[in-house]
């Protein structure tokens, strides 16, 4: 069974981006420990499960447009919180991938119809 055959190009690309951003934070979490680790654990599986909510499952159908918005606005919120908790040391060259990806995310969920 394909779970991404209904869906469009750029919404397959925002599957693989949100993906590639939850597992970033996962990893994160698990290597940091401590605090972090629940932060990052929750932001990943956060991810998955709007994700989730957004294209695979269809009890959820009704509310897409709802769950698009919350998407866009979470991942906004995590984008800007990396800079709050890590300024002046925002160079991490994964930090910069996970915000290429997360603004890549963004635009992306803000052209989605």
């Amino acid at each position: 069974m394909d779970l991404t055959a209904n869906l469009s190009g750029q919404q397959k690309t925002i599957v693989g981006l949100t993906v590639a951003t939850a597992l970033i934070h996962i990893v994160l979490g698990v290597l940091a420990g401590g605090t972090f680790l629940i932060m990052f654990l929750l932001n990943g599986l956060g991810y998955l499960v709007l994700m989730a909510a957004l294209y695979f499952l269809p009890q959820f159908a009704a509310q897409r447009s709802l769950i698009r918005w919350v998407l866009l606005a979470f991942t906004a919120v995590t984008f800007i919180l990396y800079f709050v908790f890590n300024w002046p040391d925002i160079w991490s060259p994964i930090g910069i991938v996970d915000k290429l990806i997360e603004l890549a995310l963004i635009v992306l969920l803000w052209q989605d119809k």
